[in-house]
């Protein structure tokens, strides 16, 4: 496994030389063993309910009795399989700085009210903080979107600022480019919280994607198969109503009404980009 690490990696950086002068420090860290969920907890909302049905509670922190969060055998080998029943998320207990991440997911078949005629969701939020079940019901975070057509894109969860160089399309929604004059974005603002990835890279569902996320201080850049789709920079939030730096915290995976599964999840620290 060390050697076919290695070998990833020589290909990897030859086949992208953008990422060729990137500095590693302690190499690869697993982040997911294959076996249970050591090192991670879980967050979930209240099941599903009809708008004539009674909502129950959120079933919280580490309360799984539908088994959202599983792991399986896909494809022969083991998988972190999110069912999407209920909505909610996975994240891990360490909080992690000037990091590389790498992970491998693929959808399933199965989607669930209230998203049966919607694309297929999930998504990787990280430096994320504070307690789950916040009005978005997520911590506090940058999403890395992963949803059928739209992987890549940039969403703020709660408080959270950044900028990136985007223009606007024909639809007046602002889409990122690497030549543009950067934009910031911030959640109930004129701006708004989303900016669409560019360019499209995902592969067709049921195929597995390599997603690739790098964070450094204050930039973060957004990679799916060996293309970059998005940057952003100066990634700060709201404490008591100044913005403050924002450059670590804890990785989550979205439950949100899409069967998808996840594996090969990894990490290593960074100390400079080129």
């Amino acid at each position: 496994m060390k050697s076919l690490s290695f070998a990833v990696c020589v290909w990897f950086f030859s086949a992208f030389p953008v990422f060729g002068q990137l500095t590693r420090s302690a190499g690869w860290q697993t982040l997911f063993n294959g076996k249970d969920f050591t090192g991670w907890e879980t967050y979930l909302d209240r099941p599903y309910a009809k708008d004539d049905q009674p909502k129950g509670a959120p079933l919280g922190l580490n309360n799984d009795p539908n088994h959202v969060f599983s792991v399986v055998q896909e494809d022969g080998k083991p998988a972190l399989r999110v069912s999407g029943e209920t909505f909610g998320g996975i994240n891990t207990l360490t909080d992690f700085e000037n990091y590389h991440l790498r992970f491998e997911f693929k959808w399933g078949t199965k989607k669930w009210p209230p998203r049966l005629d919607r694309p297929r969701d999930s998504g990787l939020l990280y430096h994320s903080v504070g307690p789950h079940g916040t009005p978005m019901l997520w911590m506090e975070s940058f999403e890395f979107q992963i949803q059928e057509g739209d992987t890549g894109d940039y969403w703020g969860v709660m408080n959270v600022i950044a900028d990136i160089t985007a223009q606007k399309n024909e639809k007046g929604n602002y889409v990122y480019r690497p030549d543009a004059t950067p934009v910031t974005f911030q959640d109930k603002t004129p701006i708004g919280r989303w900016c669409i990835k560019n360019p499209d890279s995902e592969k067709s569902s049921g195929e597995w994607n390599t997603l690739d996320l790098y964070c450094l201080g204050g930039t973060c850049v957004h990679m799916l198969n060996g293309k970059v789709n998005m940057k952003i920079t100066d990634t700060r939030h709201l404490i008591d109503g100044k913005a403050v730096p924002l450059t670590k915290g804890k990785i989550q995976i979205q439950s949100e009404g899409a069967e998808v599964f996840y594996r090969n999840i990894q990490v290593e620290g960074i100390k400079s980009l080129p």
